[in-house]
């Protein structure tokens, strides 16, 4: 499904428009959105102008950490030479469709997007990643790059490139990793104001999202973008919806818009609990919550972010700390195994949280759990081991009640129900 929250500040979806059937073809897209007025060749006053309007816009990353995305820009562009852009297609969080859905339905936008930021970087390449356990992504976006060549729209040469579908390979530093021919792992990046390498060529690296509102603003400027969302987050977004709802799936909204509402759109099946915000590595939010906007600094207030862009609907019947677990074990399964934080501290949280999710721990058990919180977060080499405390001490908040009954050996009746999380299975060959 895709709508987008009417609110007073609010124009139409912009980034999907009503997505009904098939995805835009060139013909379609151009229909659409209109032709992209690039110069023909690199032009510095060009540049400014177009770093200008990104950073008047607002727009931060879409893939999960919300950087501002003309910092990014304006980092490589400080450093010289011609880079290469990174397109971010991996989509490694197993509870978001958001960036698929984008690419089957409007391919040309992200592409549109990905040609801006190459140009206003004079970038030799462009490069389109993509996990190798969704090879049909791989295909799909051969035939796209093979319409814009035949209709003469392939400025910058472009590479696609298959790496390995885990939860990790998509942050940043393990994409370029990655591209480079080395594992796709992140690494320690104490000083993000140096620019990331993949080989020898300065990279810049986006979301897909982050992309397709690039080629937005390129054609209607940072006054229109700004004209929806709130003053502080303008913009729209797409968010993945799933758990206990009647309608799953991706939806376009304005920035700002209450989570309950957001709930209300898919069609809660019963009485909601809760809601994980953010994806996996995110936190949990409570049903007396629910009317924070889905916004940075409110989510903030409740130690939750936008992130990955994805909702999940915990109903009444759900034990909130089994399906924490659940996640935590997954999480700590897709350790990129370089520093003890994430191989041993996860493993251990993980079974901290199973131990009170079955009722066999008690005051003894519950403190090793916040300890080992308290020892993981922040330690980690990259922030992987930080969202899944982030997310276990969101439980231990929002759940409260129910933690304090399994404290006592009394688990809910929630804790033996099935899971309504989409959990891949791992496979240790991949790392």
């Amino acid at each position: 499904m895709t709508t987008l929250e009417a609110t007073p500040r609010t124009a139409g979806a912009r980034l999907v428009g009503e997505a009904r059937g098939p995805g835009l073809d060139l013909e379609a897209h151009l229909r659409h959105h209109g032709a992209l007025a690039l110069p023909e060749r690199y032009s510095s006053s060009w540049a400014d102008w177009l770093l200008g309007e990104i950073e008047r816009s607002g727009l931060t990353g879409r893939g999960g950490a919300g950087f501002p995305a003309h910092r990014k820009l304006r980092l490589v562009q400080a450093a010289g030479g011609r880079p290469v852009v990174l397109v971010n297609a991996m989509e490694g969080e197993p509870a978001s469709a958001k960036d698929r859905f984008l690419l089957g339905f409007a391919p040309h936008l992200v592409l549109d997007g990905a040609e801006v930021v190459a140009r206003a970087l004079d970038a030799e390449e462009i490069v389109l990643c993509f996990p190798d356990d969704r090879l049909g992504i791989g295909r799909h976006l051969a035939q796209v790059l093979s319409e814009r060549s035949a209709a003469g729209m392939a400025s910058t040469p472009v590479a696609l490139v298959a790496l390995a579908g885990r939860y990790i390979a998509g942050e940043e530093s393990a994409l370029a990793a990655g591209v480079a021919g080395r594992p796709a792992r992140p690494r320690y990046r104490p000083d993000k104001s140096v620019p990331l390498r993949t080989g020898r060529r300065e990279a810049v690296v986006h979301n897909v999202e982050t992309l397709a509102h690039v080629a937005l603003i390129a054609r209607h400027g940072a006054g229109w973008f700004r004209e929806v969302g709130t003053s502080e987050a303008p913009g729209t977004c797409l968010v993945t919806i799933s758990g206990a709802v009647e309608r799953p799936g991706v939806v376009e909204l304005a920035v700002g818009t209450p989570i309950g509402r957001i709930v209300e759109l898919a069609g809660p099946t019963g009485t909601v609990q809760a809601v994980l915000v953010g994806g996996y590595g995110g936190s949990w939010v409570s049903h007396d919550e629910l009317a924070v906007p889905y916004a940075p600094r409110e989510l903030a207030t409740f130690g939750a972010s936008m992130g990955a862009g994805v909702l999940v609907v915990l109903p009444l019947e759900s034990c909130g700390i089994r399906e924490t677990e659940r996640i935590a074990r997954f999480m700590a399964a897709e350790s990129a195994g370089q520093c003890g934080p994430c191989v041993f501290g996860l493993a251990a949280i993980a079974d901290d949280l199973r131990a009170l999710a079955d009722g066999a721990t008690g005051s003894e058990g519950f403190d090793r759990l916040v300890r080992h919180c308290a020892v993981v977060d922040g330690r980690g080499a990259c922030r992987h081991p930080d969202g899944v405390v982030r997310l276990a001490r969101s439980a231990l908040r929002v759940f409260a009640t129910d933690v304090a009954s399994h404290r006592r050996g009394v688990p809910c009746a929630g804790s033996a129900r099935s899971s309504l999380l989409v959990l891949p299975p791992f496979d240790p060959g991949r790392r």
